[in-house]
């Protein structure tokens, strides 16, 4: 079951400041783009302080961006053994200027024992304790190092193959086995289940299509077409399941129900960053969270959490909340999962409401997005949600904070002040201002008096985006947000562009200059 592919590589050896004292670095592109590779790995020893013969850095993949940047991912390889968590990005400009390099482990490598205490047969034999379903041929074992923790770990990667626990769905478990001690440190399932499509009955979103997975006597909600996401019942702390593959019957009679909105806002989050964004996951990298609902008892709120990087929702109490499930929560919760793995925007003073105002912004994003005529496109927080007996409520209003009685419309010294879901209405006034103007319907006032047009909802996500990832820091105040988004338009549409100057001007008509 394993897949071999077949590269016609190019070795290239670099000799950097120590001279000799420098690793090799294999790439698979032509021999022509060796000097822009050259640079890439000179600039990855420098940042990463790799100085030793031993060290091999093997390029997996060159991507140029619509901005001309270049991003060299490598694989690292230590005295012939691949290391698992190794792996970095460098980042370098059109001109070939370094902007920065992405990684994860900073492990030093250097003086690693690698001779096991026992082979790989061996490892085989400690891994087959651990495989649940029924064993078919032999097993096999690499000898890795392990460098995803900040003490690297000498280990064998076993692969055995056989048949999961239902008899039937293939398997090809890995399993990592410390090669001092033989002890089982991990262990992932190398056969990925095909995508299904179910029928989902939404409380606030109609029928919608669910990615799901098939399962032995039905189906579970987990997308693997999404980098398997899944829905939790808090209730019972299991994934929903289903028989026929249709979930829901559209009230809350039906546990599933909520279990339905929430992965059908996780689905449509997923999309909307990767086919607007072109980012791989929640956190950049392929990782999703997952999602869990009906926590607590008549429980008023949502909440993302970065330990478990997964959304909760509660079912509200019937008079102030109903299920908090809507689109426009499940991209709000999901957009605080995006921030913590990029600016990191600190969750107190200004910094805190740019964090809320980010996820309020991307929230009506996914909802424009998802083109769902049971629940469209607004600049309007929780409105499904939110005091259900009286129409046209809503948490949070864009176009003019002022109305839920706490956010202000207008920056001042003490916006820092307040509680981060007030300070962000600075954010989300300005977001309405550059996306839909002043004049649009609904109308929203400016604090300088000046009309403002707006250059359009999908122009505006992509500046704050781009600022969100390149520009914020963990303590960007209002001030520095509008510097950052000035650079994102930019570096997106020019220096002269009417987008630029509506950045500008839409932070005036907040009073941030």
């Amino acid at each position: 079951m394993k897949r071999h592919w077949l590269a016609a590589l190019t070795t290239l050896t670099l000799v950097g400041c120590d001279g000799a004292d420098s690793p090799t670095v294999t790439s698979s592109r032509e021999v022509n783009d060796g000097t822009e590779l050259t640079l890439a790995v000179n600039r990855a020893q420098q940042n990463l302080g790799m100085r030793t013969p031993e060290e091999e850095l093997v390029v997996r993949s060159v991507f140029k961006d619509d901005n001309g940047e270049e991003h060299v991912r490598f694989d690292k390889r230590y005295k012939g053994l691949r290391t698992i968590g190794g792996d970095f990005v460098v980042h370098q400009s059109e001109g070939g200027a370094l902007k920065a390099v992405s990684l994860n482990s900073q492990a030093s490598l250097r003086g690693l024992d690698v001779k096991p205490v026992f082979d790989g047969a061996a490892a085989v034999v400690l891994a087959e304790k651990v495989f649940a379903g029924k064993r078919v041929g032999p097993g096999s074992a690499e000898l890795v190092i392990d460098a995803r923790e900040d003490l690297p770990v000498l280990a064998y990667e076993a692969i055995l193959e056989g048949f999961q626990e239902d008899g039937a769905t293939p398997s090809e478990l890995h399993v990592l086995v410390d090669a001092k001690t033989g002890q089982v440190r991990e262990k992932w399932e190398g056969v990925h289940t095909a995508a299904a499509t179910g029928t989902g009955k939404s409380l606030y979103s109609g029928t919608v299509s669910l990615g799901t997975n098939s399962i032995s006597g039905g189906y579970e909600l987990r997308d693997v077409s999404r980098g398997s996401f899944y829905t939790v019942n808090y209730a019972t702390n299991a994934v929903f399941t289903d028989a026929d593959n249709v979930w829901g019957n559209g009230a809350t009679t039906d546990a599933a129900t909520a279990g339905v909105d929430a992965h059908y806002g996780q689905q449509v989050t997923y999309d909307y960053y990767k086919n607007v964004h072109g980012r791989n996951g929640i956190n950049g990298t392929g990782g999703v969270g997952y999602s869990r609902v009906h926590y607590g008892t008549r429980y008023n709120n949502a909440f993302w959490t970065d330990s478990c990087f997964c959304m909760t929702y509660g079912d509200g109490d019937g008079t102030t909340f109903t299920p908090l499930t809507s689109l426009d929560v499940a991209g709000h919760e999901m957009s605080h999962g995006v921030t913590s793995r990029t600016a990191g925007l600190v969750y107190s003073g200004e910094s805190g409401g740019l964090n809320e105002s980010t996820s309020d912004i991307f929230g009506s994003l996914v909802e424009f997005y998802a083109a769902n005529a049971n629940d469209p496109g607004d600049f309007l927080i929780g409105e499904e949600i939110y005091t259900p007996s009286k129409a046209g409520d809503a948490l949070r209003y864009m176009h003019k904070p002022s109305l839920d009685g706490k956010s202000p419309d207008c920056y001042s010294s003490s916006v820092g002040g307040l509680d981060v879901h007030a300070s962000s209405g600075i954010g989300n006034h300005f977001f309405y201002l550059l996306a839909q103007g002043s004049n649009a319907t609904p109308a929203s006032p400016t604090c300088n008096g000046l009309a403002v047009t707006g250059i359009g909802k999908d122009k505006a996500g992509k500046i704050w985006y781009r600022a969100l990832t390149t520009y914020f820091t963990s303590s960007t105040k209002y001030a520095a947000a509008r510097t950052a988004t000035l650079n994102a338009a930019k570096d997106l549409y020019g220096a002269t562009s009417t987008e630029y100057n509506t950045v500008n001007a839409a932070w005036a008509a907040v009073n941030v200059k």
